[in-house]
């Protein structure tokens, strides 16, 4: 469903499960940080209310969207996480430079889900101009970083019951 038919912060809370004992692990892109800033409050925030510890939480940065992928690389190697959560935003512009790191970085994180362990929640914004990037950071579309804690929470919890 397309998030401008979504609410991203609507969500059934009795769905998701405990994240108590759940170790995340948040990167987030400087770039365009007036939106990541709010999308990753808007993870923290979720987390905590499903129950994860402070201190089960790790904020790293990097400098722009297409460094998501290394960095989120580099968190599930570290072996201290249980998912990432890669956050970033990237808004159109002149030059085929958007498509080139959008394409990237998607294909980025698709590719340390599909060879790893750990699950990569795809938190990148693409968006065409800046007002679609705030209405999907606490505006009136709610908050992807909503939308990615409760996935990365769901999916811990579908990989243990695999394990």
């Amino acid at each position: 469903m397309a998030s401008s038919l979504h609410n991203l912060s609507d969500y059934d809370p009795s769905s998701v499960p405990s994240a108590e004992d759940m170790r995340f692990g948040i990167v987030v892109s400087e770039w365009n940080n007036n939106i990541t800033g709010a999308l990753l409050q808007g993870a923290y925030d979720t987390l905590l209310r499903h129950g994860a510890l402070e201190e089960n939480i790790c904020v790293m940065t990097v400098p722009g969207s297409f460094e998501l992928v290394y960095g989120s690389s580099q968190m599930v190697k570290s072996g201290k996480v249980d998912a990432v959560i890669a956050i970033g935003c990237v808004i159109r512009g002149d030059t085929p430079h958007f498509d080139y790191i959008c394409q990237g970085t998607t294909n980025g994180l698709a590719t340390l889900n599909l060879q790893g362990d750990i699950p990569v929640i795809y938190g990148l914004l693409t968006c065409n101009n800046h007002d679609q990037a705030e209405a999907r950071c606490g505006g009136i579309l709610g908050n992807k970083g909503d939308e990615c804690a409760v996935t990365a929470i769901k999916m811990i919890d579908y990989r243990r019951k695999l394990d």
